[in-house]
């Protein structure tokens, strides 16, 4: 999935799209208010407000408006609307899919329209161990569901064979180690519906509680260990290897019993690879929602951890 960082934003939505969204109200409903969200990079989204007398709503409308990621994949919109309405169908607390635009006839981009999650985005917690402990067990309730055939399959983000070592690692035999090792074949592996972007930004939370999961326009059928290794390198950004390993624990605590869900770190080597495949940055996202203290320093010494952390586990 592409993700740019120059997206133009709307601050106002046309009077077409506001129509469009009126038009699935139902009778009585109006617009009341209309908002941008923050936190994501790679689309416009937009927090709806809507009133019908006393009562109210809200509701999410997301834009594509990346054209590299449109190139790429035509169909985003249709697999977003195939991963919510089968989220809702497993009990997975997620958005309840509303209308499409797929092609934007209506819109002037292609555009989902869907309810929004009660809850907030909590990136730096007071109390680490039950945040760590939430994401961790809703991870798991996503991945011992028994979900029907989806037509999305996992693909990897990036060519192991051509992965670089990054310029600012002091510790450049780690890394040539995890070159080697990601261009081996992938362990096998039962293959699951995963979120496939799983990560605490996509995780909202409510008095202390998991809310529910965002953004699932990369879901699919796919190895476990993807979504455990992308959560794994965010939390190690965010919070340090030793947040990472205690993720990784309570998340394997939970999955005991169930087949094919071995830890291999091979998922986590190549989400890894992912990550530094270009120049080490603050994720604008992290940015967006009021983290201030990371910097490029911080992050280096983090990732070169977490690489050696890696290679002992082998």
């Amino acid at each position: 999935m592409p993700e740019s960082g120059g997206l133009q934003r709307d601050e106002a939505l046309s009077a077409n799209v506001q129509n469009w969204i009126q038009d699935q109200c139902g009778g009585g409903w109006h617009i009341r208010h209309i908002r941008p969200l923050k936190g994501g990079i790679s689309s416009a989204v937009y927090e709806i407000q809507l009133q019908r007398n006393e009562q109210r709503a809200l509701w999410v409308l997301r834009q594509y408006i990346d054209r590299d990621w449109l190139e790429e994949e035509p169909d985003v919109v249709t697999h977003e609307t195939s991963a919510l309405n089968i989220v809702h169908r497993h009990g997975i607390k997620s958005p309840n899919w509303i209308a499409s635009d797929p092609d934007g006839r209506h819109c002037g981009e292609p555009s989902v329209l869907m309810t929004r999650l009660p809850g907030e985005v909590v990136l730096m917690p007071d109390d680490l161990t039950s945040w760590l402990a939430g994401i961790a067990q809703t991870l798991t309730d996503l991945h011992r569901k028994n979900v029907e055939p989806f037509p999305w399959s996992y693909y990897s983000y990036i060519d192991p064979f051509q992965f670089r070592l990054p310029d600012w690692t002091t510790r450049p035999e780690a890394w040539r180690e995890i070159a080697r090792m990601i261009k081996e074949p992938p362990p096998v592996s039962t293959p699951r519906f995963i979120h496939r972007d799983y990560h605490p930004a996509n995780v909202l939370w409510e008095r202390g509680q998991v809310s529910g999961v965002v953004d699932w326009v990369n879901a699919c059928l796919g190895p476990p260990g993807i979504d455990v290794g992308h959560c794994r390198v965010n939390v190690v950004q965010l919070h340090g290897q030793e947040a990472a390993d205690h993720f990784l624990d309570l998340y394997y605590d939970h999955m005991q019993g169930e087949r094919g869900i071995e830890y291999a770190p091979y998922w986590d080597m190549l989400t890894l690879a992912g990550y530094v495949d270009e120049e080490l940055i603050v994720y604008q996202g992290w940015l967006d929602l009021g983290v201030t203290h990371l910097h490029k320093d911080l992050l280096a010494a983090r990732l070169d951890e977490y690489a050696e952390s890696l290679l002992r586990r082998c």
